[in-house]
């Protein structure tokens, strides 16, 4: 667990310095955004392995895209930097997540330094066609992160996902 959370916090600095502001503001109210953190339409495709999504890249070239997660829709940014999901306290409730309970053990660095952070396992994680069940996820403070990352946890479960073309490209 120990390294999983290294690496996880190191997506969270990379984002931090690769993308000023987007690690700890993006995703609050994406209606009011602009278009660099707007999540583009979620096209579905079918691929000789099984179902597929297709991710458009942001004007920034970022990808995101509305998840349901336990039922409820979460806009969130693909990051392969993160190794697992990670959210803040007020999504973790909204997405139907029992917060009086959680255990912030876990220490993670984030551009705003170290946070405690609690592990949990979302039962259902969905994107267009593609769904995957059991996902771990981190929940953060919310200063620390104010939207998702849909980190490693939900990328491995798939049978691959690649960039083609510009586009992101999700199998399962």
């Amino acid at each position: 667990m120990l390294v999983r959370l290294s690496v996880f916090a190191g997506g969270m600095v990379a984002a931090a310095v690769l993308l000023p502001g987007l690690a700890t503001s993006y995703l609050h109210q994406p209606e009011t955004r602009d278009a660099e953190l707007k999540p583009q339409p979620v096209s579905t495709a079918k691929y000789a392995g099984g179902k597929g999504v297709l991710l458009q890249p942001s004007a920034g070239g970022h990808f995101f895209g509305t998840f349901t997660i336990n039922g409820r829709k979460e806009n969130g940014l693909v990051d392969t930097g993160a190794s697992v999901i990670a959210i803040n306290i007020t999504t973790a409730r909204r997405l139907g997540v029992p917060t009086g309970t959680l255990s912030f053990n876990a220490q993670v660095n984030t551009a705003n330094g170290v946070v405690k952070a609690a592990s949990v396992v979302l039962d259902r994680v969905e994107i267009g066609t593609i769904a995957v069940r059991d996902v771990e996820a981190m929940v953060l403070p919310d200063k620390s992160l104010s939207g998702m990352l849909v980190g490693m946890s939900f990328l491995n479960k798939l049978s691959s996902y690649r960039v083609e073309n510009g586009a992101l490209h999700l199998t399962r």
